[in-house]
């Protein structure tokens, strides 16, 4: 019976000291891990201001790059950049930095370009390195075509908000001079993914065009910045460039209200037509308008025109956009320009450009109109 307790005993004592050595394993475990939390890795953490810069083909560009030491890092970092353009060249000032714990170090980066560099907008990657350790950042870089004093153009309105599925209309409105000829037109960049752009006439030999960007129901929402060039060529056949931007605003959460409208009556060379635009309201809710925009998205002619190969396109023809008060009401009902109130001199027109060239191609056209609007349910 002794024996047995003895046993007893000795067990108890076995199992105290395995606990304690657990306990001692467990919080030297711990005290590890506050040891590790206490003392994080060496790091630079690097920041780059502005984080945008644009700029004419041949100008150049300045950023300010700071550079902070964290984890008790110390030691010469050295400064390097990726991503630039064709033709483009980039330097610091100073090329390298000392950094002591907790500290902070400022350079320059000059990125500069050449006359032939593309345009279109640049992600800049800077890193700084130091041995095993460095840290990145990157920075924009837009490269522009030389401004054009020979013409201008401005886009209206300067942002469209629509729900995936829709389509924007923007007018841009040109300014010549010493430039009499043709203007083409395009999207340099910032289409959101599947959209799709078109300018309506273009080239353009008036003093407007219409950009329309159809968006599928797929595409992602948010802010889109779109950047649009046009070119000709003054009277010594050099090029010229114009630029302008407009924000595009995808809302999955906003429904589309629907504008219609035609044509009444047929068009003829110099003359054009008010549109009485329709609109309807799927929430039933009155509306407050901020923007309202018509385009010519195509033509079709007559078969005799067909027959006779003769031409006719949107650039035949040529929209003034409403241009009444906003913002425009519009009960839950819906309703017409005309129902609203709004004076006929404001509505939008249509009208057909008396040009130089034969436009029998044009007679009974039916024309296919593209409408846009922007606004909120109240």
């Amino acid at each position: 019976m002794h024996e047995q307790d003895g046993h007893a005993r000795r067990r108890r004592r076995i199992g105290i000291k395995a606990a304690l050595v657990a306990l001692v394993l467990l919080l030297a475990g711990a005290g590890s891990l506050i040891a590790a939390a206490n003392n994080p890795k060496p790091g630079i953490t690097v920041q780059v201001s502005p984080a945008s810069q644009s700029v004419q083909q041949g100008q150049s560009a300045s950023y300010t790059v700071s550079l902070t030491s964290t984890g008790g890092f110390s030691g010469t970092v050295n400064l390097a950049a990726a991503g630039l353009p064709a033709g483009a060249g980039v330097t610091f000032s100073p090329s390298s930095v000392s950094l002591n714990s907790g500290s902070t170090a400022t350079a320059t980066l000059n990125a500069t370009t050449a006359a032939t560099t593309p345009a279109g907008t640049s992600s800049i990657t800077i890193t700084a390195t130091s041995g095993k350790v460095s840290g990145s950042a990157t920075a924009s870089l837009t490269v522009n075509y030389k401004i054009s004093s020979s013409f201008s153009m401005t886009a209206t309105p300067d942002s469209v908000t629509i729900p995936p599925g829709a389509t924007a209309v923007y007018t841009l409105q040109l300014s010549r001079s010493n430039l009499s000829g043709p203007l083409t037109f395009s999207v340099l960049g910032g289409l959101p993914a599947g959209a799709t752009a078109s300018f309506s006439p273009n080239p353009a030999t008036g003093n407007s065009t219409t950009l329309q960007v159809v968006t599928p129901n797929a595409s992602p929402t948010g802010t889109s910045s779109l950047y649009l060039v046009g070119t000709g060529k003054d009277s010594s056949g050099k090029a010229q460039y114009a630029y302008a931007n407009v924000q595009l605003v995808l809302d999955s959460t906003i429904k589309q209200f629907g504008i219609s409208g035609n044509v009444p009556g047929t068009l003829s060379p110099g003359t054009s037509a008010a549109l009485n635009l329709q609109i309807s309201n799927p929430i039933n809710k009155p509306l407050s308008l901020t923007n309202l925009s018509v385009a010519v998205a195509g033509v079709t002619r007559s078969a005799a025109a067909v027959a006779g190969n003769l031409p006719c396109t949107p650039a035949d023809f040529t929209v003034t956009q409403y241009s009444g008060p906003y913002p425009l009401a519009v009960p839950a009902t819906g309703g017409s320009l005309q129902g609203l109130n709004v004076e006929q001199t404001a509505w939008p027109r249509v009208g057909m450009l008396d040009t130089s060239s034969n436009q029998d191609g044009c007679k009974g056209v039916t024309l296919q109109l593209s409408y846009s609007g922007s606004g909120q349910g109240n």
